[in-house]
């Protein structure tokens, strides 16, 4: 039995499971893929206080490190299901099943997909959709960046030191990502665009890709393009379908809470992108983090009475 139960160890998670284990409550967080989430896929961050510069992973394992210290139980495992009964909370994972008094998820994003033919046949076999995670099995060659946003402009950014060449390929007229960004990539001498350009045929031998079938919106005129990977950065999505049964979810699958980060469940809190909110940042996550943490840590002590 533990006071609290954070499932999701991105920024909003693990900050959550600081302030509640300094609060004095046992902590458990659980985490199905990599500690930082998001954050730790990001090659550079320069918007966070007290670092001009530092890679999205170095800051997740310092701040994995300090949760850890200062007490908190970390395990690699997906969480399944949420169970409630006469105020103790269930959590079944793929590892096992743990009760807690109070559950905080954190659960961020997961990334778009394109939904296209031989999508899921080649993703993991020329198909990413994380530069910092696989960029390097591309070391001079020829890759494609699909996407126009922030996201897909610091993935090409990153690959643009490792590989030959970038093509990026973006369905709108322009860029859309933050102006500094474009005007890095654009000064960037391996890197050319497809504008109004949209993928509708990833192409292979059986194994592994080596294209992609690309159509021009304005002349609707379609080509095949050789590549030897393709990096997907479309956007991120909300992951929070394991818990539609038990808490109410807006019409884009983001959890509902207040200013409190109370759902509409008792003893069920939220942090971080996985709610409906307006801004989502690293910053923004800790604040909710922070603040899931207060509401239940105060949960937790007024059960206690």
């Amino acid at each position: 039995m533990y006071d609290i139960i954070v499932i999701g160890a991105g920024p909003a998670g693990l900050t959550a499971a600081l302030y509640s284990v300094r609060a004095g409550k046992s902590v458990l967080v659980l985490e199905k893929a990599n500690y930082g989430g998001q954050m730790a896929l990001s090659p550079r961050i320069e918007n966070y206080l007290g670092f001009s510069e530092i890679s999205g992973y170095d800051l997740s394992k310092m701040i994995f490190k300090q949760v850890e210290t200062a007490g908190a139980e970390l395990l690699d495992e997906e969480a399944l299901s949420i169970s409630d009964k006469d105020n103790i909370k269930t959590v079944k994972t793929d590892g096992g099943e743990y009760q807690s008094k109070a559950v905080i998820i954190a659960t961020g994003m997961r990334h778009k997909v394109l939904g296209v033919e031989n999508e899921n046949e080649y993703s993991g076999n020329g198909i990413s959709y994380c530069a910092a995670c696989d960029g390097a099995f591309y070391k001079d060659k020829c890759v494609a960046v699909v996407g126009g946003g922030n996201s897909a402009v610091q993935e090409a950014l990153y690959l643009c030191d490792i590989c030959k060449s970038i093509t990026v390929i973006q369905n709108l007229p322009s860029l859309t990502a933050e102006n500094k960004l474009c005007e890095q990539l654009k000064k960037r001498e391996n890197v050319r665009f497809l504008f109004n350009t949209v993928i509708t045929e990833f192409t292979g031998d059986g194994e592994k890709l080596t294209g992609v079938i690309a159509e021009n919106t304005d002349t609707k005129t379609a080509s095949e393009l050789t590549f030897d990977g393709v990096f997907v950065a479309i956007g991120l999505e909300a992951d929070n379908d394991i818990f539609k049964s038990l808490i109410t979810l807006d019409n884009e699958n983001f959890i509902l809470s207040d200013d409190e980060m109370k759902t509409d469940k008792g003893g069920i809190f939220t942090a971080g992108d996985c709610r409906s909110k307006k801004i989502r940042q690293i910053t923004t996550a800790m604040a909710d983090g922070t603040t899931a943490a207060f509401s239940a840590c105060k949960y937790v002590d007024e059960l206690n009475k």
